[in-house]
């Protein structure tokens, strides 16, 4: 098996990791700042499942919650494709690193993987605006 073409995309928050991590690690969360799996999004534990933009259902399996700050997922779309989600909330000072390993994977194009680039991008400062919010969470 080969590698895949790799980004890193990271946001800082200023707030402490854990109350971050509290924040990412729960699924029903996401709606609030992941506009890519915000439609249609329902489930219990950690089984979801989402709508795709085409409205298409997507299930989505997350990690359990750990002392890691590792809030990975798998997404489980259509053909017995499953695109697992790299993502971490890590000390960063006083406040928090969250970063999300995009991969080129699955046949993606070019145009794909820069239009998934942006819209992790804007996830994340959606993230760190909500959470940097006075009041929020």
């Amino acid at each position: 098996m080969a590698t895949h073409r790799s980004s890193t995309l990271a946001v800082t928050i200023n707030r402490p990791w854990w109350e971050v991590y509290d924040f990412v690690a729960e699924p029903a969360n996401m709606v609030q700042w992941a506009a890519g799996l915000g439609n249609g999004f329902d489930g219990f534990g950690l089984e979801w499942i989402a709508r795709d933009p085409g409205g298409n259902p997507i299930r989505i399996t997350f990690t359990a919650r750990n002392p890691y700050g590792v809030a990975d997922h798998d997404v489980h779309v259509s053909n017995n494709v499953t695109v697992h989600v790299a993502l971490r909330v890590m000390p960063n000072g006083d406040g928090a690193e969250v970063t999300f390993l995009l991969l080129q994977e699955n046949g993606m194009t070019e145009e794909e993987y820069q239009r998934d680039a942006i819209a992790v991008r804007k996830d994340l400062e959606t993230l760190k605006a909500l959470l940097e919010r006075p009041h929020s969470c």
